[in-house]
């Protein structure tokens, strides 16, 4: 598939890192860093504008190594872009660590997924059909 882009960052386009890679790291599209303080959140730009076919969505993720080694991650994680949405990709950055967190200019801050999705119709009915787990809540399944 290919997906028609604009970039405005100065940073080379995402791409995958290897072969069986789902996401593409996007990078912070910022003339000096921003440093968040403990809890504190920014928005960061990327610079990049994407048109998506109808059916696609763009999935931005937090970054696992960003998470584990400084607590940097993604409020409304996955955030979706939309296909009809042709604004700049924002990434909301929050720090989750005790310390003081930079984002450095062009530093990799999130991923993003393109995927599939469709849209339903409901169906309203009176009963659903029974299954094994039926109305069985969190842990029913002898996982906690």
């Amino acid at each position: 598939m290919t997906i028609r882009i604009i970039n405005r960052s100065g940073n080379p386009l995402p791409k995958y890192e290897t072969p069986g890679s789902a996401g593409m790291d996007l990078r912070a599209s910022i003339d000096a860093p921003v440093t968040l303080a403990p809890l504190e959140r920014a928005l960061i730009p990327t610079g990049l504008f994407i048109q998506l076919p109808q059916g696609y969505e763009a999935q931005i993720r937090a970054r696992s190594g960003l998470a584990i080694k400084r607590g940097l991650t993604m409020l409304n994680s996955p955030g979706t872009i939309d296909s009809d949405y042709r604004g700049e990709i924002k990434c909301i950055v929050v720090n989750l660590s005790n310390e003081f967190q930079t984002i450095e200019p062009g530093e990799r801050i999130a991923q993003m997924i393109i995927a599939r999705y469709e849209q339903i119709a409901w169906e309203e009915v009176n009963a659903l059909e029974e299954t094994g787990r039926s109305s069985g809540g969190f842990g029913s399944t002898g996982f906690v």
